[in-house]
């Protein structure tokens, strides 16, 4: 069996028609749905899941510990002042995104006064941004502070992480007087969420 397979110029007109082998299609084709099925297996091996724990979990300080490092590039000679505010010693509420079974995504709230959390320790890896995992992990810890019965989301974050400052612009937290230990620190940028 032959198919046949039609050459046209730019105005549409037929100028040859040459054969094609039928094993030679069967070939082009098989090769299509191979390519498919391998696709489909990969993005069901890179299935998302959201999991809550707490600071002792392994793949939470694994994450952690990369945030800290491209922390200490960006941070530059105000790394160790941000660093003592960044402590992992009882946080009882963070969050994990896996893809397939890496964890590749994290993000943690703890309680700063009556009726708010900080949003601290959010962090993509390289390899898994711009994928808006950020925005999940935000939207998960958010939903987390509400079921626990508070009503605003505060952070900071420094100047330099033009993404950060991104990311919570178009999650709709606003800007804030800088609190706390931020205080007097220029390169700091506070945000504040009230969560409807």
């Amino acid at each position: 069996m032959k198919l046949y397979k039609a050459n046209t110029n730019r105005l549409g007109t037929v100028n040859n028609i040459q054969a094609t082998p039928y094993s030679t299609f069967n070939k082009i084709q098989s090769k299509k749905i191979i390519i498919s099925i391998f696709t489909k297996i990969r993005l069901l091996r890179k299935m998302i899941e959201i999991k809550r724990t707490n600071s002792n979990d392994p793949d939470f300080a694994k994450l952690v510990k990369e945030l800290d490092a491209y922390l200490a590039i960006t941070d530059g000679d105000e790394h160790d002042f941000y660093n003592q505010f960044n402590k992992l010693d009882n946080i009882k509420h963070v969050v994990i995104l896996y893809e397939g079974e890496q964890p590749v995504a994290c993000g943690a709230i703890k309680k700063f006064e009556k009726g708010s959390v900080e949003i601290k320790r959010m962090f993509v890896i390289p390899s898994s941004r711009n994928k808006g995992y950020a925005s999940q992990i935000l939207k998960n810890l958010e939903l987390w502070a509400r079921d626990l019965g508070f009503e605003k989301c505060i952070l900071e974050t420094g100047l330099r992480q033009t993404e950060a400052i991104s990311l919570y612009h178009r999650n709709n937290y606003k800007v804030i007087p800088n609190y706390g230990p931020y205080k007097n620190m220029i390169n700091s940028k506070c945000f504040g969420k009230i969560l409807t």
